[in-house]
């Protein structure tokens, strides 16, 4: 994936200052891989990463664009959210996009890695994926709000779909088991030749919807 295939950054202070900080240094002769991290709660989720590396997300900015990082090795730290914790280990393939979702529940803070290969890039079209990681709504669908048209069907949970569709102004409605789950969730003008993401991730009042743009670090 070559990296002029991506929009600009976000551009928020906190994480332009973090993207600065590399979670792992990479050079030339290192494959890449790419990792972001998602904050499902309400309370800010704090990375303490074993290299010193830091990143923050909270209710206004949920996703962290993607991070570059070296392929086959292991990222580990710590990730916070108010007084519940979470070890990190993860590792990313060569080209390998992967999401560590933070999810707190009363039984503490966990972590769910999702991860996916990206096809090739189309400057005609936007890539829009759908990222399960809510184990409690069965054949998670994503479909075009107050039309039955289906965009992604039956996603199992921990899985991940993406394909292209035409550049439009877009409003999705989750479907569990075929019937209509929480509100529509409006995703405003998806653009030619970017990239995005709707996650599903459990909460206290049922499946919830976030979307995030699949923004590159520098």
């Amino acid at each position: 994936m070559k990296r002029a295939c991506w929009a600009a950054l976000l551009g928020l202070p906190l994480l332009a200052q973090a993207a600065e900080i590399p979670l792992y240094p990479t050079g030339p002769s290192e494959d890449a891989a790419f990792l972001r991290f998602f904050n499902a709660g309400e309370q800010p989720l704090a990375l303490s990463a074993a290299n010193g590396a830091s990143l923050t997300l909270d209710a206004q900015q949920r996703a962290s664009d993607f991070l570059t990082v070296p392929a086959g090795k292991p990222i580990q730290g710590t990730l916070k959210q108010g007084e519940q914790s979470a070890e990190l280990d993860v590792s990313v393939e060569p080209g390998e996009f992967a999401t560590v979702i933070g999810l707190p529940s009363a039984a503490g803070l966990s972590l769910h890695t999702l991860r996916e290969q990206p096809d090739d890039f189309n400057a005609l079209k936007a890539s829009l994926a759908f990222y399960n990681a809510d184990a409690s709504c069965a054949d998670a669908s994503l479909q075009v709000a107050g039309r039955a048209v289906d965009i992604f069907k039956a996603v199992a949970h921990g899985d991940v779909q993406r394909r292209f569709i035409n550049p439009l102004k877009l409003s999705v409605q989750l479907q569990c088991a075929g019937t209509a789950a929480g509100a529509p969730l409006e995703l405003g003008q998806l653009e030619a030749g970017q990239r995005y993401s709707v996650l599903l991730v459990p909460s206290a009042q049922g499946p919830r919807l976030f979307q995030a743009v699949d923004n590159l670090a520098n």
